[in-house]
């Protein structure tokens, strides 16, 4: 029997995945779900379905009419919206993790928090500010810092002291900026190393 597999997203990461799947020895059957047209991605896929990632209803209906043996969601945006939650109330199992688990990426604070409230190392001072009382006085007890707005920014929303912000003053304009569009920003000392990632897939027991 074919595997089927559904695709969730349609940038160059997606991309990258559909050629993965096509590229498959099981040579699967693959099917996409974009945001706007990919020529890319709708060239390997043997039925594409364009829609909002937001319309969680339209994309358990393409899948319930696919059924997917499962799904691979590539962008933060679906997870924080709880489209794997939504799989998986119609029994389709889903590479991603779900909306609550989903907040470790898509929430700065959450993350910081949780760090905090278990004492897991590596946590830099900080504070999740949800106005601007306090912010002021904060930054000037930091020798560098960096802000950053709580919730999704397409990668461009973290400004570091001495790179994008020359000072205090910038960084309060900035706080003010921020505040207009996201529920809080977290003002946190710049820490000082080499940025890298770590990524990895695990069931919830096991960790590959």
């Amino acid at each position: 029997m074919t595997v089927k597999v559904l695709l969730i997203g349609n940038g160059a990461r997606e991309h990258s995945i559909a050629e993965a799947v096509r590229n498959s020895p099981q040579n699967p059957s693959l099917f996409s779900y974009i945001k706007s047209n990919n020529p890319g991605i709708r060239s390997l896929s043997k039925h594409s379905e364009i829609g909002e990632y937001d319309d969680l209803a339209k994309v358990t209906n393409f899948a319930n009419q696919v059924k997917p043996d499962f799904c691979v969601i590539g962008p933060e945006a679906p997870l924080d919206l709880g489209v794997v939650d939504s799989l998986a109330r119609v029994g389709i199992p889903s590479i991603g993790p779900t909306k609550e688990l989903a907040k470790l990426e898509t929430s700065k604070s959450f993350t910081r928090l949780l760090m905090e409230k278990y004492n897991i190392p590596g946590l830099p001072e900080f504070k999740v500010f949800t106005s601007m009382d306090g912010v002021k006085e904060f930054l000037y007890s930091l020798d560098s810092f960096v802000v950053k707005p709580d919730g999704l920014t397409g990668g461009k929303g973290v400004k570091v002291h001495g790179e994008h912000l020359e000072g205090t003053e910038d960084a309060l304009k900035y706080c003010e900026e921020v505040l207009k569009t996201h529920p809080s920003v977290i003002v946190e000392e710049r820490l000082e190393g080499e940025e890298f990632s770590l990524q990895s897939f695990t069931d919830g027991k096991f960790v590959l």
